[in-house]
């Protein structure tokens, strides 16, 4: 099991503004860690700006979900993990950490502008969350939590509104580099790419 990436993102206005961030890419290469970390926080700001106020959703991407819970405040929290991570422990990791953001930062913190928080407990979840079993405690939180009231998506497309294309949101994401764009046109052209590239980042571009 494995927690590649946790964000909070301000998702009342657009484009999705990402506030506080960890990322754990230590199983890719050194020179594969800028792009992947550059595509992870375009799928989590993708995912995060089509979440509605009270929404949970899931994407699956081949071996990879994107767990996304939106509050009515204004923000959403964003987990990636493989597919194998348990559900009911990243969406009440996410509604701990909305809490604790809450409250440590009052909305005219986050409300406006493009700033970016210190948000420690983000890195240290990251890390002590890795295996589920330490999760016990914040299971436990949250037991009322209806599964149910998850919408699943199979892919990414189908989060986006209509008349989106990924191509579209890829050329413009401010989130990626140059070099990242470059490298997702290849990766669509050249199969061979495809080791290069987040698995579930792959899966999409794969079935363009």
């Amino acid at each position: 099991m494995k927690l590649l990436y946790i964000a909070i993102y301000r998702n009342s206005t657009k484009p999705a503004k990402e506030l506080a961030a960890a990322k754990d890419l230590s199983d890719f290469g050194f020179f594969e860690r800028k792009s992947f970390g550059e595509f992870l926080t375009f799928f989590a700001t993708t995912v995060a700006e089509r979440t509605a106020p009270s929404q949970r959703q899931s994407v699956e991407e081949n071996n990879y979900m994107a767990h996304t819970y939106a509050r009515a405040e204004g923000v959403a929290g964003v987990i990636i993990a493989d597919k194998e991570y348990p559900i009911r422990v990243a969406y009440s990791l996410l509604n701990k950490l909305l809490d604790q953001f809450l409250t440590q930062f009052p909305r005219g913190q986050w409300a406006n502008g493009d700033v970016t928080l210190s948000f420690p407990e983000l890195e240290s979840s990251l890390a002590k969350y890795q295996n589920p079993q330490q999760a016990d405690s914040i299971m436990r939180v949250q037991q009322e939590l209806d599964e149910t009231k998850i919408v699943l998506h199979k892919a990414i497309e189908s989060v986006l509104q209509r008349g989106e294309e990924l191509d579209s949101l890829v050329a413009k994401s401010s989130a990626l580099s140059t070099t990242s764009k470059m490298f997702y046109k290849e990766a669509k052209n050249n199969l061979s790419s495809c080791p290069f590239i987040l698995a579930m980042l792959c899966a999409v571009i794969c079935e363009l």
